[in-house]
């Protein structure tokens, strides 16, 4: 069996492969966003907030860089979200309010979305990878020896990745509220200020997401089920809360391009509690 040490200095060239693969999608992002904004037809308030949370998935790409070569478990369901969020904000971007999307626009997603492809492919399919993500982070240990940081393995091995899984998916929740929030004060500049008291709201409620899957999360991963219960009904609160608000005061456009990432995060993290709690039996 490999260990630690090996696995740090003698990376198999898939894993190499796989740094450089995420190199170019998140220079791949970048490009892709200039582009979308030089060619849209209307460059405003909202397309600006869009295309700023678009482009900071370039820096989890790069942080999912540091965690592939470190060989962390966390990078599988990490690449997932990132890539399945990716191709949707890149998505609702390209695609005008009227008329068809630009030809570069076009090119650009498919290339983004290939690239996306092949990061989950390898994520999932590869051997090699998968025998090089095995490492979990480091946690403070406290024994006769003193105290030091750890690598320790989850004392529910078997369920580990989906819960993983679940908790990357929820943590989007939140800005995912955030960013279509941000787009309607654009409503509210354009002379809509009865929608003002409906922002701030959500605008608080994507706050107080965030601690609120913090914490759920936190005890989701200690293997409590009433944790997982939890996080459906902060799930089903969210969709609640989000989708209406989104085509209230962003309309079908905004359902659309704004609702549906957040769905797909949803359906994720949904999915990985109910594998999570199949899982724990068996275990």
């Amino acid at each position: 069996m490999r260990t630690a040490a090996e696995t740090e200095v003698r990376r198999p060239s898939a894993v190499r492969a796989m740094t450089v693969l995420l190199a170019v999608t998140a220079a791949a992002t970048v490009v892709v966003e200039v582009l979308n904004w030089w060619y849209a037809p209307e460059q405003g308030f909202g397309l600006a907030v869009r295309t700023g949370w678009a482009m900071l998935r370039s820096i989890g790409f790069l942080l999912l860089i540091g965690h592939v070569r470190r060989g962390r478990t966390v990078a599988r369901p990490l690449g997932l979200i990132l890539a399945i969020t990716t191709v949707f904000a890149v998505g609702r971007l390209i695609v005008p309010r009227n008329g068809m999307p630009p030809l570069p626009g076009l090119l650009g997603f498919a290339l983004l979305a290939a690239l996306c492809t092949a990061v989950v492919w390898l994520l999932y399919r590869s051997p090699a990878i998968a025998g090089h993500l095995v490492r979990h982070r480091p946690r403070l240990v406290i024994d006769r020896s003193g105290i030091f940081w750890r690598e320790t393995p989850p004392r529910r091995p078997e369920a580990n990745a989906w819960l993983l899984t679940s908790r990357v998916a929820a943590f989007t929740y939140s800005p995912l509220m955030l960013v279509p929030a941000l787009v309607a004060v654009a409503e509210i500049l354009d002379g809509r200020p009865f929608a003002l008291p409906a922002v701030l709201f959500w605008l608080a409620a994507g706050i107080a997401t965030s601690y609120l899957v913090l914490f759920c999360t936190a005890i989701l991963m200690r293997g409590k089920r009433w944790a997982g219960t939890l996080l459906v009904v902060i799930t089903l609160a969210v969709l609640a809360v989000d989708l209406p608000l989104c085509w209230w005061l962003l309309g079908v456009d905004g359902l659309i391009r704004d609702g549906a990432p957040l769905l797909a995060a949803a359906v994720l993290a949904l999915y990985g509690v109910r594998r999570a709690s199949t899982a724990a039996p068996a275990s």
